[in-house]
């Protein structure tokens, strides 16, 4: 890097992450007038929507992100950048072999008990709570037997979650399954949301658009040059982790993480959907993601990604925030910290909140509206 250019303060923000809320920031920003550097230590824009063509398919490379919301401002304002086609998510779950609709509905208790009627499915989810006679649940198997009953508890989500978690469910707090949304229509569609669907040609168009004439530097490393860094822009939009950035002065904060196992495949078509869940335990992976499936794809080969619950250390790639007691207590303290910076910290790991797209996207949104408007 030319450290000659870090001398003077040559920006107005610099934005740390090419991810949705760094995009999405410096769009807004760049519109306003404004002169941003978007930097990021990955070899590509996008965060973990990025996507890499392979075979004529649009590879979700950090796993499946399918955009869904009610909100209409953030969906006219992501396809104004690139249309999105009509993908609906309809997974499947695969349990021992056997097939059953996602989310829990009318499909799933057919199969399930087969049953036809929503009186009966109702029927046999009460009887099976009131078996379980938990009244004040202690840990996440309670709280699912309380809810949905043993059936649907040891078909769907004993295993499923004990993978994701890496614990048992009789170790996990209740408080990780506040509801478990039981539909009594034959209806697959797994979001409420009004709109739903991908970017037609992948989510790269969706990042590519909103980076558009904005300085963007990749494979470079803000802790690298972080005095440098704090020098050349008036003020520091950061998307990273926010511990990491207070070189962890209130300890670590805790995340799951994922491997993915990606397969190209002489077939054109391995599984019929785009999400298919193993839930059972002695299946290692949570799901396999047949990517061409996203974009109805017709090409002659498929890829596949077998997607694995990992234990997180400092080397992998953080996803999912464990906000239990001990992590939202650390966190809070960052929190705290950050307020007394002027520097602005948004996205996922800043903020150490689990955000759909549509949330990211809301929340950069609210964000410039309060500075530039």
């Amino acid at each position: 890097m030319n450290k000659e250019n870090l001398s003077t303060k040559k920006y107005d923000y610099l934005i740390v992450g090419a991810g949705l809320y760094g995009s999405v920031f410096a769009h807004e920003a760049h519109k306003n007038g404004k002169k941003c550097l978007v930097i990021d230590q990955r070899s590509h824009i996008g965060g973990n929507t990025y996507c890499e063509n392979i075979e004529g398919i649009n590879v979700h490379k950090y796993g499946a992100h399918i955009f869904h919301t009610s909100n209409k401002e953030i969906w006219d304002y992501v396809n104004s950048f690139v249309p999105f086609n009509r993908y609906t998510n309809s997974p499947i779950a695969n349990y021992k072999g056997k097939l059953f609709n996602l989310p829990f509905n009318m499909n799933t208790f057919n199969t399930l008990w087969n049953v036809n009627t929503p009186e009966q499915a109702k029927e046999i989810i009460k009887k099976q709570t009131l078996e379980a006679n938990i009244k004040n649940p202690q840990n996440l198997e309670e709280q699912a037997l309380s809810l949905v009953g043993k059936d649907i508890y040891e078909t769907f989500i004993k295993g499923y979650t004990e993978k994701q978690w890496g614990r048992k469910a009789t170790e996990l707090p209740a408080f990780i399954i506040k509801r478990l949304p039981l539909r009594f229509t034959f209806d697959n569609n797994y979001f409420n949301d009004i709109y739903q669907g991908i970017p037609i040609g992948g989510y790269n168009k969706l990042t590519e658009g909103l980076l558009n004439d904005i300085e963007v530097r990749l494979n470079t490393n803000f802790y690298a040059n972080k005095k440098e860094f704090a020098e050349i822009a008036e003020t520091i939009v950061f998307t990273g982790k926010i511990d990491e950035y207070y070189d962890y002065c209130y300890g670590k904060l805790e995340y799951r993480s994922l491997d993915f196992k990606h397969k190209i495949l002489d077939s054109e078509n391995y599984q019929g959907n785009a999400v298919v869940n193993y839930t059972e335990a002695s299946i290692p992976y949570t799901r396999i993601i047949e990517h061409k499936h996203f974009e109805f794809g017709k090409q002659k080969k498929t890829i596949i990604t077998e997607e694995y619950p990992a234990e997180w250390s400092i080397k992998k790639e953080p996803y999912y925030p464990i906000n239990d007691f001990k992590n939202t207590s650390i966190y809070k303290k960052y929190k705290q910290k950050s307020l007394e910076s002027n520097v602005i910290f948004g996205g996922r790991l800043a903020e150490y909140k689990y955000y759909d797209m549509h949330q990211v996207i809301g929340s950069a949104l609210s964000k410039t509206k309060k500075i530039f408007s």
